[in-house]
């Protein structure tokens, strides 16, 4: 299978092209500078894997939650290639949501097969998503309905690990008595979750290749960060 996958939705940088049985990656600073360094960075990679976009069966990215600005930038990119491939017939995209990425690199770097999948919102907030592995099926189970608060309002299961970017951020306040491992929605990750989204119907024409917002607020008014900060220094 030829496949391209890329994450934009953290400040790390993730890209992965498969060619058949061989993957090239690309790892780096992302935020505010992938979209200058996407484009390019993808087509060194295609190149090293000899593969020109219309040899490719899918193009994979990671939906969200995550940065808006990344979310943007990927789905975008994500579009634009899908619709100018194979003489503009198009490419199919499999959007993937980032918490199942995340889960599904701590199963692949820690052998976790229960995870409550965290990134960090921002804002003083997480994502966060309970996710479990099927090992008959294959395949990951993630509640549908995504979290989205305090790192405080994390209450991962006995025995669950929590996984993701936010452990460093908020310490003590994330989940203090569980067991954290570092992990993101790596390109690589996207790579092992596309065989299980073909196969479920997962692929998408370019124009429904969306992100997935959890957050419909991006900023705050200054009175509402001042009431934040007040907050913030009272509970020190």
């Amino acid at each position: 299978m030829n496949l391209l996958a890329f994450d934009t939705s953290t400040d790390t940088l993730s890209i992965a092209v498969q060619h058949g049985a061989d993957v090239w990656q690309h790892t780096g600073p992302g935020g505010a500078r992938a979209s200058v360094l996407l484009i390019p960075q993808v087509l060194r990679l295609m190149a090293q894997a000899g593969l020109s976009f219309d040899r490719l069966d899918a193009l994979v990215f990671g939906r969200g939650p995550g940065s808006f600005t990344g979310l943007r930038t990927a789905c975008a990119v994500a579009q634009g290639l899908a619709y100018g491939a194979r003489g503009g017939l198009g490419l199919p995209v499999l959007p993937v949501d980032t918490l199942l990425a995340v889960a599904e690199e701590a199963r692949q770097r820690y052998g976790c097969t229960r995870v409550v999948a965290v990134l960090d919102a921002r804002m003083d907030e997480v994502y966060h998503a309970r996710c479990e592995w099927l090992p008959g099926d294959g395949r990951w189970r993630a509640e549908p309905d995504f979290g989205l608060g305090a790192p405080e309002s994390v209450q991962p299961p006995a025995g669950w690990t929590v996984a993701g970017n936010a452990r460093e951020r908020y310490g003590q306040r994330l989940a203090p008595a569980a067991c954290h491992v570092l992990a993101l929605p790596t390109a690589p990750a996207l790579l092992r979750l596309a065989p299980g989204a073909i196969a479920a119907g997962g692929g998408v024409p370019a124009s429904a290749a969306l992100p997935r917002y959890i957050r419909d607020k991006v900023a705050h008014t200054t009175a509402e960060r001042a009431a934040l900060r007040a907050a913030h220094q009272d509970g020190i």
